[in-house]
This record gives structure tokens, C-alpha cells and sequence, in this order.
């Protein structure tokens, strides 16, 4: 591939809900460029962008992938991402690294909860963006009842570029908004036509809107307008570039993918409309000034660059897909790594066309390519000179809340196991692998059931070790209500010396549930002497690591030791940490034991619609609400306090109660005794575990 200057390059993404025909949209501008000599298609799993087993097996996107082409001596870096929610840190990196978007609408089932969230992503990042509504082949798809939905959406800064031509239910032609014409596909051939009689209405309307927001631009054009001036057509283009870059007006064209119609039109009007980096701004940090440093996508100042996407792949290596902030990269660079504070040599410099690496020479500012082997890059990592050190803010990345715990099949492969989520995760920043000590369980955590799923059929297809996930343990504590005092003494007698420790104790809450144990001695006279209330602290120690009442971690126990007695030749630490440990049981359970169970502060954020719906299945799960705050765009944030363990599977709930449309965030808030039955419940297991390893012993 030829290297392309910074004002000859487009970066754009591809948005949309899932299934609304990004992919094949892609497939289809690849094609049309030449890069393949057929079309590929989703169900036969031959598609340039979806190029993983899992992708082709699933016949949906789960990674973004990278197609580069070249059109009218441009280069456009096509940025084709997943529609599924559970995949949404992928669109996040994508839209960090993009400098317009195409928002992919299906004719058919029009806007959908994934058309909402790539708008609200698009606002986010200040994106210039296109809105395409695919299937227009399809016989009930309809591109004015899209306009007419989006505009009442989104505002009247709509604005259709095409209009569609239909004769016997079928999609035939367009007719161009901009030059007043019709157009007619001829096989692969567009051959001018009369524009239908039934368009000249709606033809009109567009145009009018087009011509207002090019009289806009400035005030010149704003009196040629009132006065009744036509412009040209140049006029009109140059007008609508700018009102296209600075988000004033949202352009809406149509087509289908599997035909390849529209197409052509689309990737013509990506070249003429949408931004190249030149137009856009990006600043970091000079680490050595302080100073801001404003890259601007310049090819004259020093390189950087910034790791947009990270792709471990056992088959093809790794590759760190950077975005050129400034400069010019070039085979064989030394590039300073400010974040890990490494500089090495990269060696050469790729494009990716899906995850096929092909080498290029330089990339320039503003340009998306591919490093191999940088060993301690990560995503969102700033590249540079050491010369000229400068770091640029991380992208903002969906937080994972929803988690399962997972266990090897095989106890041999654990390392493996570790090793290849190590790798998952540098891909995956929406993946986090926890190790939850207290409960002795491994917990994977993702952004819903499917993403879990799918990294476990990863670890088995990709790197031959198998997990399994299970419904996670909860992190109960266990501590007391009431006071006890005991007494216990520890004495065996065998050949030679014998074991005596005895104790008498005295247990209460302590009140502090953040430490696990208080200990205090009020021994007089020497009953117990000093050297061997270490020994006793021990005892605590390891009692409070599994609870008698069902071997959860104790918390805010206070313990006071003041009595006991000892032998001066049988007496030794390990006797007195044995009776301590004998006297905590008793004590424990007679000081009136209860289970806490943890509670979360739950924020749950829904269209009005359903606020009913999530309160009421909030009241299940034992949540209380504890209030609500309105949303712009006819949204709540409703706040309630939730028992951890009925957050299980709550990701799922919550989706189906609410289309896709309602997002949750959850944080750790307090311990709270737990009601009688799941006590009970909890004490029960425990038991049936104890009798269950007794048998088998």
C-alpha cells in the first residue's frame, strides 16, 4: 500500500446495533476498492473484518478490525466494530482512534438501543458523522420513515443527501440531493434518469435544508441566500464539508450491502465531506516542560503516537495498532514508550487489512498502522521521542460488573491458564481476572454472560486449556452479637515432654468491622506468662481466617485474655495457640454468632418508561431504593442499596426488562446482617461440606 499524507487520509468508524450490516457494509467498500475480487458474506464466515474462529462461528463482530482502502487517491481506515453491548470496550478504543463515524441504521427495524448508543458515543467525542441505512433492498425497508425518526430524535440537523428510488417494491436508483439529479443502477453501471414525479416534493424539501445550512456558513452566503442567489455546485460542496466537520449538519444517504448499491456513492462522499486529521486536534503532555504539547496531527513536529487497540493472537503475534499523533514514523525508529518508560527500535511498520499485516514504509501524522513485538506496550499507551517525551490522556473504557468465578478442568493447566488470560486481557481492557483470596476463588470479571462465554471458548479453541465457570461465593463475614467467656485447657501426654495451655477468655463484639479481631490481656499474677501471649494472638490469627459458624473470614471481634494457667516443663507457644484456638469455637458460638452479608450502592440508569419495572424487581432482589434523579433526554438515575448476592445475573435482567436501554454501576458500601434464611442457608452448606469430606476420608 502507498503512503498517504496527512490531508489525504480519512479515519472512520463504523456504529450501529447489532446485525444492522456494518460488516457486510465494510465488505462491500473493500470490494469496490479492489481489495477483494468477490464479496464476502457474514453466514459464510469469508468476511475480511470478522477474520476469528469465534466471529465466524457466531456470525456476529466481536473485535474491531481495521480495513484500509484506497478511493479516489485517498485512503480511508475503514474501523468496523461489534454491535453487541457486551463488546462495547471495543467501540470505545475504536472511537478514540477515529476521526468521523458512519452510523449504520437498518432500513427495516430502524432505530434500535445500539443506533442510541452510538450517537451518544459519537456526541462524546465531538465525531463528524454520516448515518447509512442499509437493507434497502429488503421490501418494507424505509429510508423517509429513518429521516423522519432521526430528525425527531436527533433534531432537524438531518439531512439527506440521497433519496431513494423505487419501482415495483424495488430499489432501482437515487436521486442526488445535491446536484438534482436521478440515478439508476444498470448492473454494476449508474445511469443518469428523470428524477420520479414522487420525489420532486420530498426533493424540494431536502434541498432547502441543505441550502439553508449552506447559507449559514457565513454571511456572505447568507445574503446571496435572501437574495435569491443560487449557488454553485462547488459552493455548495465546500459549504457542506465544513458544515459536515463542525457537526452542524448530519448527512444521510442509504443503500445495500449485498448488492454493493450506494456504496460507491458513500465512499465518494466520505473522500468529499468527512474530515481528515488535518482538520481535527489532539494535546498531551511534554513530560520534560510540563507543558501542553498541541501534536495537531502536524507532520512537521516531533513523532507520537498513541496504542489505540492491543491484538495477542497465538496464530499471527502480537501487534500494537497505533494512531500517529504527529510526525512521521518510519522503519527502524527508536520509539520511547513514556508510560513504561522503555525506548527500543520497532523494526517494521505494517497496516493491518483485517489480520492481514502488510509492510509499509512510513506512516504519517494522523495515520492508523500496526507495530509488531513492542514487548511492554499496552493499549492506550503514549509513544514518542525521548527527545520530546509527551503523553496523551487515556480513553475512557466501560467498567466490567459482571462476573463469575472459574475453575480449571485439569489442576495442571493453572499456569497456562493464567498465562493466556494475561494475554486476554492486554487485548481486552473491559476483561479483569480477580483473585479473591478471602473466598479461595478465581473471579473473571466482563460486561455480560456472552463476553464470559466467549473468553472460555477462546481459551479452548485458541489456547487448549478449559475452564469453568460457576456461580461465584459471596464474601459473607461472620462475627458476634453478645458476649461469651470461656475457658479451655489444651494437655496431651505422650513419652518425654507432654502439651498443656490453658486459657480463659473472653469474647465480645468490638464494633470495628473493618479489622478482624481486637486482642487485649488482663492477666495478673503471672497465670499466664508474657512470652506466650504471642502464642495466644496466633491462635486468633488463623481462627479468624474461617469462621465456626459457616468458614467465612471473621470481623470485629474482641478477644481479652485474662486467666489460664501453665506447666513449666509441658507448656509451650504451640499449646497455647492449640487452646486458644479451642476456646475462639466455643467462645464464637456461644457470643451469639451472626452472617453479614456484603451490601452494594446500585445505580441503575433507565428511560422513564421503566423506572416502574426496575424498582419493582429491585424490591425482590431486597434492594431499597433510595431515591431518584432525572436525566436529560428523559432518563433516571435511580439509587438503591442491594445485597450483593442478588446481583447475580442482574447485567441479563436488566437488559431484557429494558431493550438494551438501562446501564448499571455498582460499588462496595457496607456489611449488613444477614436475614435468618440465608443464614441458615449458609450454615447448612457449610455442614453438608464438613459430612461430604468426612465420608470420603
Amino acid at each position: 500500500m502507498k503512503v498517504y499524507t496527512t490531508d489525504k487520509i480519512r479515519n472512520v468508524v463504523l456504529l450501529g446495533h447489532g446485525g444492522s450490516g456494518k460488516t457486510s457494509l465494510a465488505e462491500a467498500m473493500a470490494y469496490l476498492s479492489g481489495i477483494t475480487s468477490r464479496m464476502g458474506k457474514v453466514p459464510d464466515g469469508n468476511t475480511i473484518s470478522d477474520y476469528s474462529k469465534e466471529e465466524q462461528k457466531r456470525q456476529f463482530s466481536i473485535n474491531t478490525s481495521v480495513i484500509p482502502i484506497e478511493w479516489e487517491g485517498c485512503k480511508i481506515n475503514i474501523i468496523d466494530t461489534p454491535g453487541y453491548f457486551d463488546f462495547v470496550g471495543e467501540v470505545e478504543e475504536a472511537v478514540s482512534a477515529a476521526g468521523a463515524a458512519i452510523i449504520v441504521v437498518n432500513g427495516k427495524s430502524g432505530i434500535e438501543v445500539g443506533t442510541q448508543k452510538a450517537w451518544e458515543l459519537c456526541e462524546k467525542y465531538k465525531l463528524p458523522r454520516f448515518v447509512y441505512v442499509s437493507n434497502m433492498d429488503v421490501d418494507n425497508a424505509s429510508f423517509r420513515q429513518v429521516v423522519e425518526d432521526m430528525t425527531n430524535t436527533y433534531g432537524k440537523k438531518m439531512a439527506p443527501f440521497n433519496l431513494p428510488i423505487r419501482e415495483s417494491e424495488k430499489f432501482v436508483g437515487y436521486v442526488n440531493v445535491i446536484s438534482e439529479t436521478g440515478n439508476r443502477w444498470q448492473g454494476k453501471e449508474v445511469v443518469p434518469c428523470e428524477v420520479p414525479e414522487y420525489n420532486k416534493a420530498n426533493l424540494q424539501i431536502c434541498r432547502d435544508t441543505l441550502m439553508e445550512a449552506v447559507a449559514e456558513t457565513s454571511e456572505e452566503m447568507m445574503e446571496r441566500y435572501f437574495g435569491g442567489e443560487t449557488f454553485s455546485e462547488a459552493e455548495i460542496r465546500a459549504a457542506l464539508r465544513t458544515n459536515v466537520c463542525d457537526c452542524s449538519i448530519f448527512p444521510m444517504t442509504m443503500g445495500s450491502n449485498v448488492l454493493c448499491q450506494g456504496v460507491y456513492t458513500l465512499l465518494d462522499d466520505i473522500v468529499k465531506y468527512m474530515p481528515s486529521p488535518e482538520n481535527r486536534k489532539v494535546a498531551g503532555i511534554n513530560m520534560k516542560t510540563n507543558e501542553i504539547y498541541n501534536a495537531d496531527y502536524d507532520f512537521a513536529k516531533a513523532k507520537s503516537a498513541v496504542v489505540w487497540k492491543t491484538i495477542v493472537d497465538p496464530f499471527i503475534g502480537k501487534y500494537s495498532l497505533i494512531k500517529v499523533n504527529s510526525g512521521v514514523l518510519k522503519t527502524d525508529d527508536m520509539i520511547y514508550n513514556v508510560d513504561k518508560d522503555i525506548e527500543e527500535k520497532i523494526g517494521k511498520l505494517y497496516v493491518l487489512q483485517g489480520n492481514k499485516p502488510m509492510e509499509v514504509p512510513e506512516l504519517h501524522a494522523g495515520d492508523i498502522g500496526a507495530l509488531a513485538k513492542l514487548t511492554g506496550a499496552r493499549t492506550a499507551d503514549s509513544l514518542s521521542t525521548k527527545a520530546v517525551p509527551v503523553k496523551y490522556g487515556k480513553f475512557e473504557v466501560s467498567t466490567p460488573y459482571t462476573y463469575m468465578r472459574y475453575k480449571p478442568k485439569n489442576k495442571g493447566d493453572v499456569d497456562k491458564i493464567s498465562q493466556a488470560l494475561q494475554k486476554i486481557t492486554h487485548e481486552d481492557l473491559t476483561l479483569k481476572v480477580v483473585n479473591d483470596s478471602d473466598n479461595r476463588q478465581m473471579l473473571l470479571y466482563g460486561m455480560g454472560d456472552q463476553h464470559l462465554e466467549i473468553v472460555v471458548s477462546r481459551l479452548l479453541n485458541e489456547y487448549k486449556v478449559e475452564v469453568e465457570l460457576d456461580r461465584p461465593k459471596i464474601a459473607y463475614r461472620e462475627t458476634v452479637k453478645k458476649q461469651s467467656d470461656v475457658e479451655y485447657k489444651y494437655k496431651k501426654q505422650s513419652g518425654g515432654h507432654g502439651q498443656y495451655g490453658h486459657v480463659k477468655m473472653r469474647f465480645s463484639a468490638s464494633g470495628d468491622l473493618s479489622q478482624p479481631y481486637v486482642f487485649e490481656q488482663e492477666v495478673v499474677g503471672g497465670a499466664v506468662p508474657k512470652n506466650y501471649f504471642p502464642a495466644v494472638e496466633k491462635g486468633l490469627q488463623e481462627s479468624v481466617l474461617r469462621g465456626p459458624l459457616a468458614a467465612y473470614p471473621v470481623v470485629g471481634v474482641k478477644a481479652v485474655l485474662y486467666d489460664g494457667s501453665y506447666h513449666p516443663v509441658d507448656s509451650s507457644e504451640q499449646a497455647f495457640k492449640m487452646a486458644t484456638i479451642q476456646a475462639f469455637k466455643k467462645g464464637f458460638m456461644e457470643a451469639q454468632p451472626i452472617l453479614l452479608e456484603p451490601i452494594a450502592n446500585l445505580k441503575v440508569t433507565v428511560p422513564d418508561s421503566f423506572t416502574g419495572d426496575v424498582m419493582g424487581d429491585l424490591n425482590k432482589r431486597r434492594g431499597r431504593v433510595l431515591g431518584m434523579n432525572p436525566l436529560s433526554g428523559g432518563r433516571q438515575v435511580i439509587e438503591a442499596d442491594v445485597p450483593m448476592s442478588s446481583l447475580y445475573g442482574y447485567c441479563t435482567d436488566l437488559r431484557s426488562m429494558t431493550g438494551g436501554r438501562g446501564e448499571y454501576s455498582y460499588e462496595f458500601a457496607r456489611y449488613e446482617q444477614a436475614p435468618s434464611d440465608v443464614q441458615e442457608k449458609e450454615v447448612a452448606a457449610r455442614a453438608a461440606k464438613v459430612a461430604e469430606n468426612s465420608g470420603e476420608e
